[in-house]
């Protein structure tokens, strides 16, 4: 970090004592990594597969997982960011924000599909309206969480965004609870704080194992916080590591050794470990094992972020993952799911049900990106240009 960069820091952190210790969020905060991009490349096609063809790789859904790592990483590094150079955190705009990016496609996604069950009498439309309720209320996994047996009819076809409930109502929470943190402790104390919650969902998936209970820890936001944690956590330490630090230097040794091994190991997963369905009810992955897949998914992601000339890197940052990733996996996953079970539905199967439903997925992702997301994105950032006539400083 130059001096220029740590003076600048030193400056932007006075308003608030919790944002001393994280100056170096001022010079990283907020920049895209390609690799990241990437990653979230390679987690959506994984997604995708395994719903076409589960047998293959039973632990495809572990894509989420890695999304939800990735997710907490990015979304507190802009907090942290944001906190570092004005002592405070905009909420308002935040919402704002993540509501622009994420709810828009969501409706329209939820509009096309109940015009599609107008059109189509198939099986995967008959309970539509109650699921678009659901799914544009972000409550699919709040349902599906109290359902101990096979999941009902009531969230179909949008089971998917089971995930997409998880991460909304972590946004919810995570911006109030970090800016009381932040503004309460130091960077010390915030890193205990946050390395304690999160231990915390392991032991509560410990206490409620029970087979009946498998649901509810897959789809509850208290059970599944600490993937989006391990991320949230791995921001906060870069954030707090000057350039000049020789922690950071261990950091990036470390992240750089383990980068393969924890690709290797996230790869044996998805390929022999079933986590969904009864055959998948294991008791040990079920408490211990969500958290293992989000530290093997930080060892990457701090990887990217810190070793950029690294092979993983380069591979994940190549223009086609790179640019699929930053503007389609999110559209590529709202749609893949309906699209997919309404082929299904009309006798497309196999090999072919997987070549087809990718194509139609790019296609309406493609679609999503250039008629509704990157319009509402620009739109935001002249916004975003404007002062705000005020700001939540604290909680």
């Amino acid at each position: 970090m130059s001096t220029l960069c740590r003076s600048t820091a030193t400056e932007a952190t006075e308003p608030g004592p919790g944002g001393r210790g994280f100056s170096s969020a001022l010079c990283g905060g907020g920049g895209r990594v390609a690799g990241l991009d990437g990653l979230r490349t390679v987690a959506v096609v994984l997604v995708i597969v395994y719903h076409v063809l589960p047998d293959p790789l039973p632990g495809g859904s572990v894509g989420v997982d890695v999304f939800f790592t990735i997710s907490g990483f990015v979304i507190t590094r802009l907090l942290v960011a944001e906190y570092a150079r004005t002592g405070r955190i905009g909420l308002w705009s935040f919402y704002r924000r993540r509501w622009l990016r994420l709810m828009p496609a969501l409706l329209v996604m939820c509009a096309v599909t109940a015009v599609l069950a107008v059109a189509f009498a198939v099986p995967m439309f008959r309970e539509v309206w109650m699921a678009v309720a659901l799914a544009a209320g972000s409550a699919v996994n709040l349902v599906r969480a109290g359902e101990p047996g096979a999941y009902s009819g009531l969230t179909a076809p949008f089971g998917h965004t089971w995930s997409l409930g998880v991460e909304e109502q972590f946004y919810l929470a995570w911006p109030l609870l970090l800016l009381v943190l932040l503004r309460r402790g130091r960077a010390r104390v915030v890193l205990c704080w946050v390395a304690v919650l999160c231990v915390l969902p392991v032991i509560w998936r410990t206490v409620l194992w029970d087979p009946a209970a498998a649901h509810r820890i897959y789809n509850g936001p208290d059970t599944r916080a600490d993937q989006l944690l391990v991320g949230a956590l791995l921001a906060l330490v870069l954030a707090r590591l000057r350039a000049d630090d020789p922690r950071l230097a261990v950091l990036r040794r470390w992240a750089g050794r383990l980068c393969w091994p924890a690709l290797a190991l996230l790869a044996l997963i998805v390929w022999q470990i079933p986590i969904t369905g009864p055959s998948g009810w294991n008791p040990l992955w079920y408490t211990a094992g969500f958290l293992a897949a989000a530290v093997l998914s930080a060892c990457v992601v701090a990887a990217l972020e810190l070793c950029p000339r690294s092979w993983p890197s380069r591979l994940l940052s190549l223009a086609v993952p790179a640019w699929v990733g930053r503007n389609l996996s999110y559209g590529m996953y709202l749609w893949h799911y309906p699209l997919i079970r309404l082929l299904s539905d009309f006798g497309v199967r196999g090999g072919r049900l997987l070549f087809a439903g990718l194509t139609v997925t790019l296609l309406a992702a493609l679609a999503s990106y250039a008629l509704i997301e990157r319009p509402l994105l620009r739109r935001g950032r002249v916004r975003a240009r404007r002062p705000e006539p005020a700001v939540v400083a604290a909680a």
